[in-house]
């Protein structure tokens, strides 16, 4: 069987669904997502086995959903380029970014956006010391408890960068500038791309804007880190394997 890979996009799309925001049902999206990038039928992907937190997923009749860490981290691990472990994330909850978060919401459990808060910290984690996340996440989100006050709802941020991440590495590539090196153009599309976005959050005003505009671009600088990080660790892996004997 092919594994089961989310783009962020296709997360996005997901977490979004499962707070009632979106006009696909999760079944839908998951279904689409594993069209997109596998050629097996959706089948064999059934009689072969679904990924359980999935499972869970597709099970779920209630009206909103909660998650354990280990749920987390299963979700998590479905994205391309993420790699989450229970014992990282339950220091962050309890330590690193325990204001950030919150205690769960849902009985023992955490809700979409407290699971969508640790999904952004990971991909911030690429670049970035638990301080500086700390430092920049405050510049859009407040009381973990009341997602009210917030600039953004966390999803929505993952949306956005998430949307930017996709032109980057799953959309036909756009004429390039000769002129430059190809690490500037890059930057300088990511920059645009966050730019371009910022009208969706119609809502706020300028110097809102600017701080949303901020977390945009450190989000997606960040997650193409990661994906040159899991890159690098993909090459080591082929190294060391070929060289055992």
């Amino acid at each position: 069987m092919e594994y089961f890979t989310l783009s962020r996009k296709n997360m996005a799309d997901l977490l979004h669904s499962l707070n009632g925001q979106h006009s696909k049902t999760p079944t839908m999206i998951l279904k689409e997502a594993w069209s997109l990038t596998n050629k097996e039928e959706l089948s064999t992907l059934i009689s072969s086995g679904m990924p359980s937190i999935f499972e869970k997923i597709l099970k779920h009749t209630k009206n909103e959903i909660g998650f354990s860490i280990n749920e987390i981290v299963a979700l998590g691990n479905q994205i391309e380029y993420t790699h989450l472990s229970p014992s990282a994330v339950q220091n962050w909850v309890k330590r690193d970014i325990k204001e950030l978060v919150g205690r769960p919401q849902i009985g023992k459990k955490y809700n979409v956006d407290q699971a969508t808060m640790l999904l952004i910290v990971e991909d911030l984690k690429s670049s970035l010391d638990f301080d500086s996340i700390r430092k920049i996440l405050t510049l859009a989100f407040n009381n973990p408890e009341d997602r009210s006050d917030d600039i953004i709802h966390p999803i929505d941020l993952y949306s956005a960068y998430a949307f930017v991440f996709e032109k980057l590495h799953h959309r036909p590539l756009p004429p390039v500038d000769g002129s430059g090196p190809m690490n500037e153009w890059i930057e300088q599309f990511i920059h645009k791309e966050c730019r371009d976005i910022l009208p969706i959050f119609h809502h706020l005003n300028e110097d809102q804007m600017n701080s949303v505009l901020n977390v945009l671009i450190v989000s997606s600088l960040s997650v193409q880190a990661a994906y040159y990080q899991s890159a690098a660790k993909r090459y080591v892996y082929a190294a060391l394997f070929m060289q055992e004997k």
